[in-house]
């Protein structure tokens, strides 16, 4: 089997089927800006700001994710220009630190991260079709099992997406390009409506100061990471597009073009979005939305009756094209995986005629199927975000260790160079330290440990590293199944 252009494998066994550059930088950015807006946008400003208690912090925390999100975003150009190779940040992992960190984050990523999103975009996907087709419903259809319509119809969608894009990555990224190009109007319209029709931003509280009920509830950084943590994941994926390096035409000019180019835009959106929020509600509205869904109440002011509705399809726009973008980069990890021996081989085989990674497609489908059924990914992502934020940092630090070995290749041969990576290490190890640790901090921890310690900060995050690090036992075995 060849090996993707810019691997160093070697081809031993004759010609056969490899991945193709074929994606330009539209189709690029289109996966980085697809795969990052999913539903988060539209719900999660509830919670920041009950956390918060003012629109200037709301706003504060969106730019804090922001910027740590672009910081990410260019660092992570450097290492897409040197090594733009299939697998992205599991391929940086492997160069910068060997083996055992890359395969787990690559186990992380198979069992939980990539195939928990998928089921968790699918059924939010299905729960906004129940709106429109109220027989969409999440009640179980069997007294005693988790199984329901929109868990069913949940994994019909996953099963038509990859089906799809087996047929080729052209394909699946001229569905992407599609898919992309409605939520960001369908966003400029939300934002658009709410700025022309507001007229709340003449009266938020734009203060820095927390009120006296946050206050007390513990230390206002410690309530800024766990505020900053749903804006920063909800503009999370931002890297499935180095995993495609080796199917982008002249990849060391085109993936950081589209990284910058698609964060930066994700990132506008999301900060007029949430202005567009404020001018339309005041914040106790915001505070107290529905089930969260700020952009629906939102919409409710200047369409009553009809804002559910017309959220209802901005959101399937939005949560589709995630599940597409996602679905069609993660499987190129497990594909450069197996490439280097690390899962079965079948896993590093491409389908002649579409030169896709079918196998990881399919196998990816099926364990997102399971969990999508089982109605447990919720928990799983929960336990996950801590060791998700982990490789970040991890692979920030590759990225300095690397540039000992080839600054030139990775221009990083100044001081300032260093910058990008460096704040991008500090803000994300601000967030991890809090989510581990900033439990102890709030003056009723105890009495929160005794009555639900399964979802505190502190029980998820160590949680998180006992799942990451169940991979390492699993990588001893492979490798002695293997030297065998």
């Amino acid at each position: 089997m060849s090996e993707v252009a810019g691997s160093p494998h070697t081809n031993t066994g004759g010609p056969s089927p490899e991945l193709l550059p074929t994606l330009g930088w539209f189709s690029a950015a289109c996966i980085v800006a697809g795969s990052m807006v999913g539903s988060g946008i539209f719900i999660v400003s509830a919670d920041i700001s009950r956390t918060l208690g003012t629109g200037g912090w709301l706003m504060a925390v969106w730019i804090f994710a922001g910027v740590l999100t672009l910081l990410g975003a260019a660092s992570y150009g450097k290492l897409a220009a040197y090594m733009p190779r299939a697998g992205g940040q599991y391929v940086f992992l492997k160069e910068a630190w060997g083996e055992l960190p890359a395969f787990l984050y690559g186990w992380v990523l198979l069992t939980v991260i990539q195939t928990g999103f998928l089921a968790a975009v699918a059924v939010a996907f299905t729960k906004y079709l129940g709106v429109l087709i109220p027989g969409v419903s999440s009640t179980p259809l069997w007294p005693g099992f988790p199984v329901s319509a929109q868990s069913l119809l949940a994994v019909l969608v996953l099963f038509l997406l990859t089906a799809f894009n087996s047929t080729g990555i052209r394909n699946g990224a001229l569905l992407q390009n599609v898919f992309t190009s409605l939520k960001v109007l369908a966003l400029i319209l939300l934002i658009a409506v709410g700025l022309a029709f507001g007229k709340n931003l003449t009266q938020v509280d734009w203060s820095l100061t927390l009120p006296a009920a946050q206050s007390m509830q513990g230390h206002w950084l410690t309530l800024f990471a766990f505020a900053s943590v749903g804006a920063l994941f909800s503009a999370d994926a931002w890297n499935y597009v180095t995993f495609i390096g080796g199917e982008v035409k002249e990849p060391s000019k085109t993936l950081p073009k589209a990284l910058i180019l698609g964060t930066v835009t994700v990132i506008v959106l999301y900060l007029l979005a949430n202005l567009a929020y404020l001018n339309l509600l005041p914040l106790s509205l915001i505070q107290s939305a529905p089930e969260d869904r700020v952009a629906t109440a939102a919409m409710e002011v200047v369409f009553p009756g009809a804002g559910v509705l017309l959220m209802a399809v901005i959101i399937l726009i939005s949560t589709f094209g995630c599940l597409n973008g996602m679905l069609l980069a993660g499987a190129r990890v497990f594909y450069a995986m197996a490439k280097d021996g690390l899962l079965f081989e079948q896993f590093g085989q491409v389908h002649p005629r579409t030169h896709s990674p079918n196998f990881c497609l399919w196998v990816q489908f099926a364990w997102a199927a399971v969990l999508a059924l089982s109605g447990t990914y919720g928990q799983l992502l929960d336990y996950i975000v801590f060791s998700a934020l982990i490789f970040y940092i991890v692979t920030m630090l590759g990225l300095i260790r690397l540039s000992q070995r080839v600054p030139d290749a990775l221009r990083m041969t100044r001081k300032r160079d260093f910058v990008l990576p460096v704040a991008y290490i500090a803000g994300a190890s601000f967030i991890a330290f809090f989510l581990l640790f900033g439990d102890f901090f709030t003056p009723d921890y105890m009495v929160r440990f005794q009555a639900d310690l399964w979802h505190t900060k502190f029980f998820t995050s160590v949680a998180g590293l006992a799942l990451t690090a169940l991979g390492w036992p699993v990588y001893a075995v492979w490798k002695r199944f293997n030297s065998r």
